[in-house]
């Protein structure tokens, strides 16, 4: 009875962090996509159309680049909670190249777009910075307002 006590008291800590980092996974994404398409709104209306589609394009981006990483790391984590009993876990190769993969469909897809739709490339680099400016918003939301 005891020992059952004590497992139950150390999974409820791992349960709520986890609920607290989906939480903050969610509103990494969707800030991505308010702060990157509301900004490519704004300069397009405003300043230049064609940079405002390319901040939309690259938020876009940053947003499916997010998405990936997140899918690859839960895949990381349940290969290595499958092999918590072995002394040399193995990541499976194909995780290691997804991995690396997302940065060359990233770059392959701002060459074509920039080359076949002659969207300002450093328009679509500036959009791929929403991601960074949403983790910071949501970081700061997570120090202001602390879970308990």
């Amino acid at each position: 009875m005891c020992c059952g006590g004590s497992q139950e008291l150390a999974m409820e800590p791992k349960a709520a962090e986890t609920a607290t980092g989906a939480r903050t996974e969610r509103r990494i994404s969707w800030l991505t996509l308010f702060i990157g398409l509301l900004a490519g709104l704004l300069v397009g209306v405003l300043r230049n159309p064609m940079w405002g589609v390319g901040l939309g394009i690259g938020t876009l981006l940053a947003w499916l680049n997010f998405r990936w990483l997140r899918r690859g790391l839960n895949a990381l984590v349940q290969a290595s909670e499958a092999q918590a009993d072995k002394e040399k876990p193995r990541v499976p190769l194909r995780s290691y190249f997804a991995m690396a993969a997302r940065y060359g469909l990233i770059a392959a897809a701002v060459y074509v777009i920039f080359e076949l739709l002659r969207i300002p490339i450093l328009s679509m680099i500036v959009g791929l910075c929403a991601l960074g400016a949403a983790t910071i918003v949501a970081s700061v939301y997570e120090i202001l307002r602390p879970v308990e």
